[in-house]
């Protein structure tokens, strides 16, 4: 069985895996006293989501959002911290009903999609799993599950993040030694695609400088994204790419 990858809790900055953060988070005494401290003036509804790649369950996010925020909010959500590179249109689909960015009243092919603007609380239910689409060519898909509600006091930030895997870590291909740095957006699926600075450095010198590009212009960055080495995805611009828990205050 391969290793899971693991994160930090928000709250009290031990580590599990996707799993063991879910069971964690139900119980994790510094998170209780966090929301027993809430002066309950104002109350909203909060779904627990848990996010993940489709196709690369590595990467995971453990989310908290208001029932009050839209599809679009989360999409956009979903594009600063994972995703967006060149501005790809993106879809949800929950229960067979697709809501688009930019919905196409055309439906000879389909029943016509719905917008992104409709709130949580009107198509989320706990159970629940989403489908979620950005960039319709060299496409990344995510799952949402919606794992579990509460209400507690209404806070200004509508998504708080409550766990990210770490950021992962590769060994060059080619030195096999080396921290990876870099990778071929071009043979991403091929046996081969990390580099390294020193490896990269070397490749560079070798590479015909009469060509009219080199190999490495496709090189990427390693981000903690599933969208790594996929179009010209470089990272967030946004969130680090470790999350990191809140300051503990020792007792």
């Amino acid at each position: 069985m391969a290793k899971q990858t693991k994160g930090f809790c928000k709250y009290c900055g031990k580590e599990y895996t996707r799993g063991g953060m879910l069971r964690h988070l139900g119980s994790c005494k510094k998170r209780i006293e966090r929301l027993y401290a809430e002066s309950g003036k104002s109350e909203c509804g909060y779904f627990q989501v848990v996010i993940y790649g489709k196709y690369d369950r590595d990467y995971w996010l453990i989310v908290e959002i208001s029932e009050n925020a839209t599809l679009k909010e989360v999409d956009q959500f979903l594009r600063d911290i994972w995703l967006e590179c060149c501005g790809h249109l993106s879809s949800f689909d929950i229960c067979g009903v697709q809501y688009d960015a930019y919905p196409c009243a055309d439906s000879f092919w389909a029943p016509p999609a719905k917008s992104m603007n409709y709130k949580l609380k009107d198509v989320f239910a706990v159970g629940e799993t989403v489908g979620y689409e950005y960039d319709f060519g060299s496409t990344t898909e995510l799952v949402l599950n919606v794992h579990s509600y509460r209400v507690g006091e209404r806070r200004r930030g509508k998504i708080v993040i409550l766990s990210r895997n770490h950021m992962p870590e590769f060994i060059c291909s080619q030195c096999g030694k080396n921290k990876a740095r870099w990778v071929d957006s071009e043979s991403y699926y091929d046996e081969n695609p990390f580099w390294c600075e020193e490896c990269l450095n070397k490749k560079d010198m070798e590479d015909d400088e009469s060509e009219e590009y080199c190999e490495t212009d496709f090189f990427l960055p390693i981000c903690n994204s599933p969208r790594m080495g996929v179009c010209g995805y470089e990272g967030s611009n946004r969130y680090p790419e470790q999350f990191e828990p809140d300051k503990i205050t020792l007792v």
